[in-house]
């Protein structure tokens, strides 16, 4: 069950990095007048987008089946599986606000795309919390 946890880890991990780099990306998008940089700037946020959601399966898949060998037990872990459910909310919100650039339709500006980046990080911290401190 050790090698599910590291793998789970790892894949979490690696799912955030892409959460807390794609909404930099759509930062600079919306702060963004050259019609070059921009396409470039949605090449690599497709890209960073479909190469988060493998991660995103990776790191689920590796959760239920550490899920399944330890069983819910204790609030924590319900509280911690309400903020994955958001943390997949998010994920796909990404996509939406992608597809929006990708259409030309972004109404958002890069101050508000600033906040949105901060969201993966508070979910992170919570997170972690009730996995290394298991308060209820």
């Amino acid at each position: 069950m050790l090698w599910v946890k590291a793998l789970h880890i790892v894949f979490v991990t690696a799912w955030f990095a892409g959460l807390f780099y794609l909404p930099r990306i759509l930062v600079n998008l919306a702060m963004e007048p050259n019609a070059a940089a921009t396409a470039r700037l949605l090449i690599m946020a497709r890209k960073l987008y479909r190469f988060m959601g493998p991660l995103a399966l990776l790191a689920l898949g590796f959760g239920m089946w550490l899920w399944g060998g330890y069983g819910i037990s204790g609030g924590w872990l319900h509280a911690k599986l309400v903020l994955v459910v958001l943390l997949i909310g998010y994920h796909h919100a990404c996509g939406s606000l992608l597809k929006k650039f990708e259409a030309g339709k972004n109404t958002r500006s890069h101050v508000w795309y600033r906040w949105f980046n901060e969201v993966p990080v508070i979910l992170l911290l919570l997170v972690v919390i009730l996995v290394v401190v298991k308060p209820f």
